[in-house]
């Protein structure tokens, strides 16, 4: 299963890094680090209507390269402008082409929250993307022991970050609620064969809790899935692909936030 062969390439990443001294300096770095006291990240994706994540996507296992030139700091500014809650920032560098300095750019320059999207299996990860300015971290629980989701839950926590906690089925969900989490996101791709499911989200959105944000997460091809989504009982949904191949990106994402206020 390719998320398995990501997760396994992360530890690879993370081991070769740790030996190169990297995480020595984020460790001594961290000491000094004053956590955001606004939830941002939880907060604009409470706000009433269905709230977007609009992602910075160069390329994936499923469908490669996407953007090849790839003007992420121009797109993030795009995404702002046009109303947008949150950005979403891949950072795995082989398979999605992503970087840490995507984000950390990213970051500095706007001013809605930023989501580290990666394959979080270490603490070090979230210390690093506390660092970079990131408001929030994705927990992936297909890749993670319970007693991983709680201890990096609470260093995220204690960083002053927020967490989006994706689920794939109903055994995953019941586990990241377990855990405490407050923001659960359904990814409606089954990742052993990259097929998309929407009902996926339509059938574990009934184990949410009221007050939990329910984000879902992949599939938005078009504006009736994003539509879909909300009737099912989203707060917000993730969107990649859709805005990075559009040409008028803005205009397209500010005629869904329109609809679905």
């Amino acid at each position: 299963m390719i998320l398995d062969d990501i997760a396994q390439e992360t530890r690879r990443r993370i081991r070769e890094l740790k030996r190169e001294g990297y995480y020595d300096e984020i460790h001594r770095k961290i000491k000094d680090f004053i956590p955001k006291k606004e939830h941002l990240f939880y907060r604009n994706l409470s706000r009433p209507g269905l709230s977007f994540i609009c992602e910075l996507k160069k390329a994936s296992p499923s469908k490669g390269l996407i953007s090849p030139d790839f003007p992420f700091e121009k797109i993030a500014g795009e995404y702002e402008r046009a109303g947008a809650s949150a950005i979403s920032c891949l950072t795995e560098p082989k398979w999605f082409k992503g970087d840490i300095d995507y984000l950390r750019k990213v970051a500095s320059e706007v001013t809605i929250p930023v989501l580290r999207k990666d394959f979080i299996i270490d603490e070090c990860q979230i210390e690093e993307a506390a660092l970079a300015g990131a408001s929030a971290v994705l927990l992936i629980a297909a890749i993670l022991k319970d007693e991983e989701i709680k201890d990096f839950m609470k260093r995220a926590k204690d960083l002053g970050l927020d967490v989006l906690s994706e689920a794939h089925d109903e055994m995953e969900m019941e586990r990241m609620l377990k855990a405490g989490a407050n923001i659960v996101g359904v990814n409606n791709r089954d990742l052993r064969d990259f097929t998309i499911h929407m009902e996926t989200t339509e059938r574990l959105a009934k184990m949410v809790p009221k007050d939990v944000l329910l984000v879902s997460e992949s599939g938005m091809t078009d504006e009736k899935a994003v539509h879909r989504m909300r009737q099912a009982g989203a707060d917000a949904v993730l969107i990649g692909e859709m805005l990075m191949r559009a040409e008028g990106r803005s205009g397209l994402l500010q005629k869904m936030i329109q609809e679905n206020s």
